[in-house]
């Protein structure tokens, strides 16, 4: 009897451990790593002032010659799609939680690290450029995190008349006598306050299948995204030739432009919603 008892508890603990050694090895969660790469085709970004010769420069389809000094744009909406096509998001009303700034300057905020990712395998990921409508207003009691991080000195992500955030904001030069060229994208509004109603929506949902299925569990997968930004004046929608001026198709200032030339700008950017859903982004990498 007694050996009986020692050869029962021996087993139970050995069950004890292999429940607990399995619940180890495979979590119900995981953290998912976006990684941003931006780019002039398959160059990284260097800024740079007017007169810098180790700014990144890149010629468009118009043969224009062009480079930054300032890159931003907002990435919110997450959600990971499942090899199943189930869609999985991740702290899509919370832009505190599931929102930010991705800033050429800041290399840490081209890593995004999405906490807490329910195990599974994963085909595709889907993000917005920019931040959809009913979110889109400037709310320091909901979203205080990402409100701050947006309005910091050296973001300026949001529009001076106060309706709503900046998608993308791309300061720089232009043509070989470096004309300034600034670009700021983002939804806009009609009316006047605080009856505003919805004018152009510039906010666009990207889709991008992975390279290879992004496996979470034991694994905490890294996704490299490249961002071309050759895209902004060679689009697979429109082809952009910058111009400085006053006119209704002048588009290299923001205090000029007309909504109608930004859209071309978005379109380029973040897909047209229809025949393109990728725009400038691309996976180039899953690391599980």
């Amino acid at each position: 009897m007694q050996n009986f008892k020692k050869y029962l508890l021996l087993s139970i603990a050995s069950l004890a451990f292999v429940s607990c050694s399995s619940d180890s090895d495979n979590p119900v969660a995981n953290n998912v790593t976006l990684e941003f790469n931006n780019t002039f085709k398959n160059t990284a970004i260097v800024l740079g002032n007017a007169a810098s010769t180790s700014a990144t420069a890149n010629t468009s389809a118009a043969g224009q010659v062009h480079h930054f000094s300032e890159l931003k744009y907002v990435i919110s909406n997450i959600r990971l799609v499942k090899d199943n096509g189930v869609e999985v998001p991740y702290n899509v009303n919370d832009l505190d939680k599931g929102a930010a700034v991705i800033d050429q300057a800041k290399t840490a905020s081209l890593s995004y690290v999405l906490s807490n990712v329910p195990a599974a395998t994963y085909k595709q990921i889907k993000f917005g450029l920019g931040i959809k409508q009913e979110q889109n207003t400037l709310d320091q009691v909901r979203f205080p995190n990402f409100y701050a991080a947006a309005g910091a000195n050296d973001t300026a992500m949001m529009w001076e008349w106060g309706s709503g955030y900046r998608f993308t904001k791309i300061e720089g030069f232009y043509d070989t006598d470096h004309k300034a060229m600034s670009i700021h994208t983002g939804s806009t509004v009609e009316g006047t306050a605080p009856n505003y109603t919805q004018g152009v929506n510039a906010y666009r949902d990207v889709t991008l299948n992975l390279t290879t299925n992004a496996v979470v569990g034991s694994a905490t997968p890294k996704i490299k995204i490249k961002a071309d930004f050759d895209k902004l004046l060679s689009g697979k929608t429109n082809t952009i030739t910058l111009s400085t001026g006053t006119g209704m198709n002048d588009n290299a200032t923001p205090n000029v432009h007309t909504a109608a030339q930004m859209v071309k700008f978005v379109d380029n950017l973040g897909g047209n919603g229809s025949s393109d859903v990728t725009g400038m982004f691309s996976v180039t990498s899953v690391e599980n």
